[in-house]
């Protein structure tokens, strides 16, 4: 006769996360909101989360990829236009998309909509610091050459996309 023996659970090596709305950090610019949520170190898993909403029209992020993320998006309301490879497809509200490392992908308001957009990145690395430069140069304080450099600490690899490139061309046809 074999017995079992009950244990409690390991103890958690990290704590639990938890952002209250009325207390999230705020990067705003002329054409989007961004909402900080959480952000944890890769030694506790690293991920970072962060809901985005876009005016109608408004640029999102160019063609890019990470090498060691997956970057998550579940469209809470709205439209966003998003590359994958080389396909540009739109997302609406409740549709949900995994994008793998070394996937090349971009995202936008699609024509005509707002969108509002929670996104998450995993595993990774403290992010914020990244999207609060973003802010700074949409609003014109910093250099846009500052992205281009921060690419290997952010894990942030812009690429040229014709695709990306044809789909935002014909938007302003």
């Amino acid at each position: 006769m074999t017995t079992t023996k009950n244990t409690a659970p390991a103890a958690p090596t990290a704590a639990p996360v938890l952002t209250r709305c009325a207390e999230a950090e705020i990067c705003a610019d002329p054409s989007s909101t961004m909402t900080l949520l959480a952000d944890s170190a890769p030694e506790q898993g690293g991920f970072t989360v962060y809901r985005s909403t876009f005016a109608a029209g408004a640029a999102g992020a160019p063609a890019h990829f990470h090498t060691r993320a997956w970057e998550l998006f579940f469209v809470i309301g709205g439209s966003l236009r998003v590359l994958v490879g080389e396909e540009v497809t739109v997302l609406g509200a409740g549709d949900f998309l995994a994008v793998p490392p070394h996937t090349p992908h971009a995202f936008a308001a699609a024509p005509g909509s707002e969108a509002d957009v929670l996104c998450v990145f995993t595993p990774g690395m403290e992010r914020f610091d990244y999207l609060r430069l973003l802010g700074q140069v949409m609003r014109g304080e910093s250099d846009p050459g500052a992205i281009a450099a921060s690419s290997e600490r952010f894990d942030n690899h812009y690429v040229d996309s014709p695709a990306w490139r044809a789909a935002l061309a014909g938007e302003n046809a």
